[in-house]
């Protein structure tokens, strides 16, 4: 209990402000008027709610005609997912994720699941997750999480760029108003991400009780330190200029995102169960309450992989 009260504590110090700001913005009295093109709802985002509906269905129910393919209900609820939010998108701008770099977003599915590879290694050390009901066979399984893996990435980057323009996003960045974080000597503190990161995931192994919420801060630390050594833009390059757009949008994705992930996962038959060190309390789904926190750091490094890679799609004339 004193370790889960000091983490509750460190939790809401990050995530009450976040909540605050996003309070404020919506109360905010400027009340900005949107320019939407008022596009038709396209037709195969109704083909990508109808799919997701019927995927669901299947996924939280045991129709015994179906038992051979119920582990494999994931990846269809997101490929949903993916169909109606760049849908959603389409509407509000007339242009959507899939539409404007069509080859980057395709690029995305394998660089997600490599991505995602990555933490499943990292949790090899930690054991924080595991699945159940999977499939048997070695290769039947690589073969099946490496697709449900690839829908990670297309997922928080569609539902980032749903949010960059929306009001809240807006609204939030306005109340932030041209608050600005500069560092000093920007290429020692990126060398100095990079070994913070690399000594604290040599010790993950050997104390990975204490240690475990270092799995999703330490690859952002190290993506933004390599770029920082090269002297290329980042994920909080634009911070420096007061700008929050891109951060605050990668931070409400993935929430939405792991949502989605956590409320999917609860009911289907294959999933994913948690055992977090100290924090295994209060569950809201199958996550811990308190798990939820990781959360927001993961966003981050999703975009920051995204961007080091030059797969992000939005236009440099953007803001």
């Amino acid at each position: 209990w004193p370790v889960f009260i000091l983490a509750s504590f460190i939790d809401l110090m990050i995530i009450l402000p976040i909540v605050f700001i996003i309070i404020r913005a919506i109360a905010h009295p400027n009340n900005m008027k949107r320019d939407y093109n008022n596009k038709r709802f396209p037709w195969w985002g109704y083909v990508g709610i109808v799919f997701g509906a019927v995927s669901w269905i299947l996924a939280w129910t045991r129709f015994p005609w179906f038992s051979r393919f119920q582990p494999y209900t994931f990846t269809p609820l997101w490929l949903s997912y993916i169909i109606v939010v760049n849908a959603i998108k389409y509407k509000q701008d007339g242009t959507c994720t899939i539409i404007k770099a069509p080859f980057r977003f395709l690029i995305l599915f394998p660089v997600s699941a490599i991505f995602w590879w990555l933490f499943e290694y990292l949790n090899r050390f930690v054991q924080n997750w595991h699945y159940i009901n999977a499939t048997n066979s070695a290769l039947e399984y690589f073969v099946h999480a490496t697709v449900s893996f690839s829908t990670v990435l297309p997922a928080v980057v569609s539902t980032r760029d749903l949010l960059l323009k929306s009001l809240l996003v807006e609204r939030a960045c306005d109340f932030l108003g041209d608050f600005k974080i500069r560092v000093q000597r920007p290429r020692l503190w990126a060398c100095v991400c990079i070994l913070f990161s690399c000594v604290c995931l040599f010790f993950l192994g050997i104390f990975p009780d204490y240690l475990f919420p270092l799995i999703w801060i330490c690859p952002l630390l190290v993506i933004i330190g390599i770029q920082g050594i090269l002297g290329e833009a980042h994920i909080f390059s634009d911070v420096v200029k007061g700008e929050w757009r891109i951060i605050i949008s990668s931070a409400l994705s993935v929430l939405i995102c792991g949502f989605f992930w956590e409320m999917w996962n609860f009911y289907s038959f294959a999933k994913w169960e948690y055992s977090i060190p100290f924090v295994d309390k209060f569950h809201v789904f199958e996550m811990p309450i308190l798990g939820y926190a990781g959360y927001i750091p993961f966003g981050l490094v999703c975009i920051a992989i995204v961007q080091a890679l030059r797969l992000d799609h939005i236009e440099e004339t953007f803001f």
